[in-house]
């Protein structure tokens, strides 16, 4: 393990480009990002290869949310280098990035709840028929459509006649992803698709990723959860105050180690420290480090 020149921070152990496997389809290179005097973003390398899930971990304010504009197009770099397939790019808007094969699904899914499901589906790209000026929407074509690629993708939905407010998280997030494999992603950026959803539901999503992976999709999981991070990741990323805690393969790290770094292992052992004179004990009484980095339940789940 080898430092980036900033401290303690900054473990490297995945700075080699694999033997074999299909060339990246997204890199950034020392990337980086300021807005005027404030530097969101600095010194970021990320790898995105075909079939594989590469998993982005941070506190909030980390950095997760400027990386996911620079790659989805949102906002450009002010340092480093942009490449996808090899060649620099600087996106204006996301709808280049769109047209490279990047999609993006938020958090808040930009779906309409009281439109059916296949309604949602083809929201802002709808097939149509018959000739100019008459054309009308083809309706039976795009609910076909619509229920073989969610099938493809393992969903099977009774009616998609029904409002996709009456879904559960879980599968509304699934449906975003079908939506974006079938309209051409490539590089698929989730941001926190397990933030906000019970165990359940959560286990849905992660299938789904999964799923992505197995046709070929290079997937950014953008994540605060370590443990669902390990389930899907092929590659893991940690984030913390704008630049690279850790990179590295799944060989290469633990889960135990991977919630070290998402958690701060070297706060965490000021703040047992700090915890032991608050409460007048030694600090041997404290529970160990690797107790105090034990995973944050995601909103609605229950704590053991």
């Amino acid at each position: 393990m080898t430092t980036n020149g900033t401290g303690t921070h900054g473990a490297i152990l995945a700075d080699t480009v694999p033997e074999g496997g299909d060339s990246p389809l997204v890199e950034l290179r020392s990337a980086g990002k300021s807005y005027g005097n404030i530097r969101a973003l600095h010194g970021v390398d990320l790898t995105v290869r075909p079939g594989q899930v590469t998993c982005v971990l941070g506190d909030n304010g980390a950095g997760k949310s400027t990386l996911i504009k620079i790659v989805s197009g949102l906002h450009q770099h002010t340092e480093g280098e942009f490449l996808v397939d090899g060649r620099p790019v600087r996106f204006s808007t996301p709808r280049e990035a769109l047209d490279r094969g990047i999609a993006t699904v938020y958090q808040d899914l930009a779906t309409v709840p009281l439109m059916p499901v296949w309604r949602n589906f083809f929201l802002g790209s709808e097939m149509t028929k018959g000739p100019w000026p008459v054309r009308r929407l083809d309706i039976e074509r795009m609910k076909k459509t619509a229920d073989e690629e969610l099938r493809n993708m393992g969903i099977v939905l009774d009616d998609l006649e029904q409002p996709i407010g009456t879904l559960s998280g879980g599968q509304r997030q699934c449906v975003a992803i079908a939506r974006a494999v079938y309209f051409g992603a490539r590089v698929l950026i989730l941001d926190e698709p397990t933030a906000a959803l019970g165990v359940k539901q959560s286990g849905v999503v992660l299938k789904y990723i999964a799923a992505a992976r197995e046709r070929g999709l290079g997937v950014i999981f953008i994540t605060h959860n370590p443990h669902h991070a390990y389930m899907v990741g092929d590659h893991f990323s940690v984030l913390r105050l704008g630049t690279m805690e850790l990179t590295a393969s799944r060989d290469q790290v633990s889960l135990e180690e991977l919630t070290n770094h998402m958690a701060g292992g070297t706060e965490l052992a000021a703040l047992k420290h700090e915890l032991a004179q608050v409460r007048g004990v030694d600090v041997e009484e404290l529970p160990e480090e690797k107790d105090l980095t034990a995973p944050v339940a995601s909103p609605g789940e229950k704590t053991p």
